[in-house]
């Protein structure tokens, strides 16, 4: 029986017991040198961080010392007095007696950002998720700031966390960070983007699925001539893949596209409030220029709720109607309110995101394999942004 209760903990908390029961049996007494990191290694058939991570625990509770140059030392095998008389006899010398520590497990997590339209439910439910399972998390924002994410990385292990759950700068261009995650072997799991050519775990919504459901919507509602928008498609896959989408569900309804009514590069965010107002309206203008330059477009499809927002500035701004002259869908639109407008959006599972974030990351920590994709589906949520196309159209 308790062989079987051990097997069902984390590796390196197998680890651990195996060798504090070894300390209660007297295979090893006060003062014994016990096999290094890398000897357990090999001899628990585990990875370095598992290996390390037990003679950690065993240091927080006081059985072993750790000198450097020297290796790791029992003080403490089960009988109090013997650590007192091991002391006394210089069995091994350490500045201070170990503290004993609660070994709860810490996660760090890094996240681009987050507001009420994507990434503040996640986070709550990332929060709610490690609460019940009686993690800790450390939250840090990397504001889009590929060298303060990897600074993050690099802090956060140095604390000593036990696993990280990364929602990346960029979907493309990978930092060198997150690449030295993977050699290591180090426990982490990215959310909603995940990076081409590095085997991490990432857990994000299928983007094509949801664009393409999307799209099928419009093309359902009699919209042919369908305006895209989206931010910088070169660093962020998740753009890439709901492009696809959208091309997609064209090539399959048969409906010609027109890219001469696509925006795909636009930016809006900046450091500075005065330059950000600039980018915002800059936005804005072009958004109304390309309906000027094709008045046959029905609908617009934004890629980001942000640009719906400036969409509806631009359409507003011509003296038009929402959706009567011009219908449109988005992803990730805050729950309607007085003060929000009703967006007919493709909604994200994100209370799923985060749940799963935590789960598979200590997963992870646990020695366990996964995937390296999972994928979630997103739901068509319908709002007053989208009716039927006109019949001129």
């Amino acid at each position: 029986m308790a062989d079987q209760s051990i097997s069902l903990k984390p590796r390196y908390e197998q680890m651990y017991l195996t060798l504090r029961n070894r300390f209660h049996s007297g295979e090893y007494t006060i003062g014994d040198k016990i096999p290094s990191e890398k000897e357990l290694m090999e001899q628990f058939e585990v990875s370095r961080i598992t290996s390390k991570k037990a003679l950690d625990m065993l240091v927080q509770d006081g059985y072993i010392v750790r000198q450097p140059g020297r290796g790791s030392f029992v003080i403490h095998n089960g009988n109090q007095s013997d650590v007192v008389e091991a002391e006394e006899a210089g069995k091994y010398d350490t500045p201070s007696r170990p503290r004993t520590a609660s070994n709860q497990i810490v996660l760090g997590l890094i996240m681009e950002d987050f507001s009420d339209s994507y990434g503040k439910e996640m986070l709550v439910e990332m929060e709610r998720t490690a609460q019940k399972m009686g993690v800790y998390l450390m939250l840090r924002l990397s504001f889009s700031q590929t060298d303060i994410e990897e600074n993050a990385i690099r802090m956060l292990r140095d604390y000593g966390v036990d696993g990280l759950i990364i929602y990346p700068t960029r979907g493309q261009i990978f930092n060198s960070e997150i690449l030295k995650l993977v050699i290591d072997r180090f426990p982490h799991v990215l959310v909603d983007r995940y990076v081409k050519g590095i085997d991490s775990t990432s857990i994000s919504t299928d983007n094509v699925a949801a664009a393409s459901l999307g799209t099928h919507y419009l093309l359902d509602q009699g919209h042919r001539h369908i305006a895209l928008l989206a931010s910088k498609v070169t660093d962020n896959v998740a753009i890439e893949e709901r492009i696809e989408g959208f091309v997609q569900a064209h090539a399959e309804r048969g409906v010609v596209l027109d890219r001469s009514s696509w925006l795909t590069d636009m930016y809006w965010n900046s450091n500075q409030e005065e330059d950000e107002q600039v980018l915002v309206q800059h936005t804005v203008d072009m958004i109304q220029q390309m309906i000027e330059t094709h008045p046959q477009i029905t609908a617009l499809f934004a890629m980001q709720y942000e640009l719906a927002l400036f969409a509806k500035e631009a359409i507003e701004h011509m003296g038009l109607h929402i959706p009567q002259d011009i219908s449109i869908i988005c992803f990730d639109s805050p729950q309607a309110s007085a003060a929000l407008y009703p967006f007919t959006h493709m909604q994200q599972d994100q209370q799923s995101l985060g749940r799963l974030a935590i789960e598979n990351v200590l997963a992870l920590i646990e020695g366990a394999s996964l995937p390296s994709k999972i994928s979630l589906q997103a739901n068509l949520i319908h709002g007053h942004s989208v009716t039927e196309a006109s019949v001129h159209s």
